[in-house]
């Protein structure tokens, strides 16, 4: 009987090591990413919005968002530095470990794509471009096509909105309240 248990009782322990090893150490759960459809580039066909949060430290990940269309081409893509995404939060948030910081960047991704972010549409008749507006005139594009826009954050003060513009046949900017910390590349 003693010659059954011990290796028993060994392999148990294996179990119970390689499976602690995993809810110790989140970085061991990355790259994650998010998927969603929703019409963008026009109101009849659904784009695919995805986001991916990539590496292995707080410091060095990266939250790369991308928006496909359905012929494959991707129309928007932007990277967000993770460590800026934290320094803007240390103030308000206890992000000194490394624990909290990966806890913090799942809950952005996660986040990413709530409803709220999704505007339909993107501009509403009533409203008025301000100094928040770099581009009146897409501005007043999107007023007459009724497209639906989306905003992101890029920090606690600080907001993106996008939008798809006929006339350029690209995504653009609307709309950018306060700090802008992010690099897009379309």
């Amino acid at each position: 009987m003693k010659i059954l248990f011990i290796p028993l009782l060994f392999i148990s322990f294996l179990f119970g090591a390689c499976n602690n090893y995993s809810t110790k150490d989140p970085s061991s759960l990355f790259p994650k990413s998010k998927t969603m459809l929703h019409s963008f580039k026009d109101s009849i066909q659904s784009d695919t919005f995805r986001i991916v949060l990539r590496g292995h430290k707080p410091k060095d990940m990266e939250l790369i968002f991308t928006i496909t269309p359905k012929d494959g081409a991707p129309i928007y893509t932007t990277v967000l530095k993770a460590k800026a995404l934290i320094d803007n939060y240390k103030e308000t948030v206890d992000l000194e470990k490394e624990e909290k910081q990966l806890l913090f960047l799942e809950e952005e991704l996660n986040q990413f794509f709530d409803e709220e972010n999704f505007l339909e549409p993107a501009v509403t008749e009533n409203e008025i471009p301000d100094d928040n507006t770099p581009d009146k005139n897409f501005f007043n594009e999107l007023k007459k096509t009724g497209l639906d826009g989306f905003k992101y954050r890029t920090g606690k003060e600080s907001k993106v909105y996008i939008a798809w513009s006929n006339a350029e046949n690209k995504v653009k900017i609307y709309y950018q309240c306060c700090v802008l910390n992010e690099k897009s590349n379309i």
